[in-house]
């Protein structure tokens, strides 16, 4: 099994650099990571303003995939995710969906034992872990590895965790996939810039699917498909999103146009991933079972 360290890291998604491996699709492949700090905050005393802001966000990689092109889709089932015995979390004044009501830098540094991240006295959290950060180089200029984008990168989407498959787009030869920012547990939106940010190990198999036209990324869990989309702001990643769900299910199903559009009302929910980075996450959750008579596949 190829391991690849969280020494070996990038900042932009499709910078040039040298890929620190290549790997035949079906191959097992674990990255280790460190956190969205860049391991930067050890102690409470250390704000995120003190923070080198040049190596935060740090994504392991990137790995090249033998025989990927523009125009097919890189697969990554996520096997596990290992993450370390503590967390940290920042508040910050003026930064994030809150940063209005947070008057002083805070940092906190939380134990994670037992699969709990202890939050107060009164509170633990069970862990969750996902991946904030993983993407394909994007089809033009690198993309800053905090930004997310029809490649993937900072998307910040809870449903990219153990069990569940990944489908990213491929725009350059051999895809160049990176990862990195996992959360030991994360709410949706992401309101004060961060979760649970730790560092971690993943184990995932990267296989590949030739000359499929893929928009925006798309996650598989057991019983549901999530469809993700980006956008400026909070009402273009929505349109984005459930244009690109709209796409999925009439390339898919046999419905008319107006069938699908009653149906996307009915049974898909529309989800905010992130709304905190330099672009803004949504996803639309469509549950397995209303289709299963049309045995619908990616």
């Amino acid at each position: 099994m190829r391991v690849i360290s969280g020494n070996q890291v990038i900042y932009a998604l499709g910078e040039d650099k040298a890929p620190v491996a290549e790997v035949q699709p079906g191959e097992l492949v674990v990255f280790e990571t460190i956190d969205a700090f860049g391991n930067q905050i050890q102690t409470e005393k250390d704000l995120f303003e003190s923070a080198d802001w040049s190596t935060v966000n740090p994504a392991t990689g990137p790995v090249t995939v033998k025989g990927a092109q523009p125009g097919d889709v890189l697969v990554v089932d996520i096997l596990d995710i290992e993450v370390a015995d503590t967390g940290v979390m920042v508040a910050v004044p003026g930064m994030g969906a809150l940063g209005h009501i947070i008057q002083e830098s805070e940092s906190r540094i939380l134990k994670i034992e037992h699969g709990f991240v202890q939050f107060n006295d009164a509170i633990r959290l069970p862990v969750d872990p996902m991946i904030g950060v993983i993407g394909t180089a994007p089809a033009d200029e690198p993309v800053p590895t905090g930004t997310p984008g029809h490649h993937g990168g900072n998307m910040d989407t809870k449903e990219i965790k153990k069990g569940a498959r990944l489908y990213l787009p491929v725009f350059k030869e051999g895809a160049l996939l990176a990862m990195g920012d996992f959360h030991a547990v994360m709410g949706d939106g992401e309101v004060v810039i961060c979760g649970v940010e730790v560092a971690g190990r993943a184990t995932v198999r990267i296989d590949l699917v030739k000359a499929v036209d893929l928009a925006t990324p798309i996650v598989e869990s057991k019983d549901h498909w999530f469809i993700i989309g980006t956008g400026a702001d909070l009402d273009a990643a929505a349109r984005y999103t459930l244009d690109q769900t709209y796409k999925f299910l009439n390339d898919r199903l046999p419905l008319t146009k107006n069938e699908i559009c009653m149906l996307m009302s009915v049974i898909g929910d529309l989800q905010i991933s992130q709304i905190v980075d330099p672009q803004i996450t949504c996803r639309m959750a469509i549950a397995k079972v209303h289709l299963a008579r049309y045995g619908l596949r990616f």
